[in-house]
């Protein structure tokens, strides 16, 4: 048990250290979402479960947006179902990692999984020194982060005007930092811009969300190509 203690107050420590940088991101757009949501005619209740339940921020920024576009209960589920796809393929690269884990700790820490957590986890547990209490840490003080804020922004959204400080950008931003902190080598450059040309290409020619999947799929196939073709040169 001391031991156990032991590594829960390492973890802990170790997991805040690197989730801060994620948390002050999170307060950006957490509160640029609940601006949006406030103007869109959520109550402050509503943007707290909203993002206790769904916690998936591109996802709540487009729902928001639907909803005060009077759109119809299945759209509405269906796009951001089709949006949080990519949740299976970052969830299933951190079952690498998690094999030990029981059914209730894994649920425990999928609830947790975003972007944003999951770039940052993955290229922990690469390094080798990273374990799953860490990343739970990781997962749930910017889960907390990304709660308050957006209830904060939806307390004080009614006093905001619509688009001030470019608070509409937010999101984008923060997936645009992402990008930049994970291009480490020359296939990765070239993966992402080929992901961005497709996905613009698509956009123009299919309706709808379903254009991100696409362009996400086909680009990790690609990646996964040079990958291997790295590999075989290198061995």
């Amino acid at each position: 048990d001391i031991d156990v203690k032991k590594e829960w107050r390492k973890a802990v420590k170790e997991g805040l250290s690197a989730a801060w940088p994620i948390c002050l991101g999170y307060i950006a757009i957490g509160l640029a979402f609940g601006v949006i949501a406030r103007k869109t005619g959520f109550r402050p209740l509503e943007i707290g479960l909203m993002s206790l339940i769904v916690y998936a921020g591109s996802s709540q920024f487009i729902a928001a947006a639907m909803l005060g576009a009077e759109a119809g209960f299945l759209p509405i589920v269906l796009t951001t179902f089709s949006v949080n796809l990519r949740h299976l393929l970052m969830s299933s690269s951190l079952s690498l990692y998690l094999r030990n884990l029981s059914g209730s700790q894994l649920s425990l820490f999928a609830y947790g999984v975003t972007d944003e957590s999951f770039a940052l986890n993955m290229s922990r547990f690469q390094g080798g020194k990273w374990g799953w209490r860490q990343a739970l840490i990781v997962n749930h003080s910017t889960n907390l982060t990304w709660i308050l804020s957006t209830v904060v922004g939806g307390i004080g959204g009614q006093f905001i005007p619509a688009g001030a400080f470019g608070i509409d950008y937010a999101l984008t931003a923060m997936f645009i930092c992402l990008l930049v902190f994970q291009l480490r080598r020359i296939h990765h450059i070239l993966v992402a811009l080929f992901s961005g040309v497709l996905a613009v290409i698509l956009c123009l020619m299919i309706p709808g969300n379903s254009y991100i999947l696409i362009a996400a799929f086909l680009s990790s196939t690609i990646g996964l190509l040079l990958r291997k073709t790295t590999w075989r040169k290198n061995g």
